[in-house]
């Protein structure tokens, strides 16, 4: 498999994820500079964290004109799988490849720390090797991570089983004390209507190996793997 990892000015994951798919899964993978325009070689794709241009404007909005986006817009009508974490889910909501909106976050603070996660849906490139109801440990990183959707919408990612992960407590119950950014209904992260495309706020990277105090994340890249074509 080949996959790459893009990168914006101003990404600062993109090694991190670039580490887990080359050194920890031992796939080819290259950085894509945003300005490329050729995507048809890789079986999938990376929008990483970051504060891409500095989240001038809002968090993605200015990411969201470079001229890589175009192209994985049409990578991922194509057929294309993308994974976009933290600034790159927000990039996915701002190019319209995944519904909703990131506020600031309740708190108005920037957080960082472990959270847990429950897995919604196990029907997604990303999940399938999870059970349903399966609770992770991750971290987050971020001031802007405040998922809003209109409640016609929020009622059609329920019925579709776009849901994907909810914050949870570490039993798994989806309770609003278990929220770290008032995300609508704990929302953490989603997947287009084919479960090809997930955007997630936390961060799988960061926690693909045993030494980093955890490997939930890199379940994640694994069920990928075995999906991608």
């Amino acid at each position: 498999m080949r996959f790459g990892v893009v990168v914006f000015p101003g990404s600062n994951c993109d090694h991190d994820c670039y580490y887990v798919l080359k050194n920890v899964l031992g796939q080819d993978v290259s950085f894509v500079w945003h300005k490329e325009t050729l995507l048809e070689k890789f079986d999938g794709i990376v929008l990483p964290g970051g504060f891409s241009y500095g989240d001038y404007l809002r968090t993605g909005a200015v990411a969201r004109f470079s001229p890589i986006m175009e192209e994985i817009s049409r990578y991922v009508r194509g057929g294309g799988s993308v994974l976009g974490i933290c600034n790159g889910f927000q990039i996915l909501l701002e190019c319209g490849l995944l519904p909703g909106a990131m506020l600031p976050n309740s708190n108005l603070k920037f957080i960082c720390k472990n959270v847990h996660l429950r897995v919604e849906n196990t029907l997604s490139n990303f999940t399938h090797n999870f059970r349903e109801g399966e609770v992770l440990k991750m971290p987050i990183a971020h001031a802007e991570g405040n998922y809003y959707v209109d409640k016609e919408t929020l009622k059609g990612l329920e019925d579709r089983g776009q849901i994907v992960f909810r914050y949870c407590t570490p039993d798994g119950e989806v309770v609003s004390s278990a929220n770290p950014n008032g995300s609508v209904e704990n929302i953490a992260g989603i997947c287009d209507q084919r479960g090809r495309v997930l955007g997630m706020m936390p961060h799988p990277e960061r926690c693909a190996e045993g030494i980093l105090g955890g490997v939930d994340g890199r379940k994640i890249f694994e069920s990928w793997l075995q999906t991608v074509k």
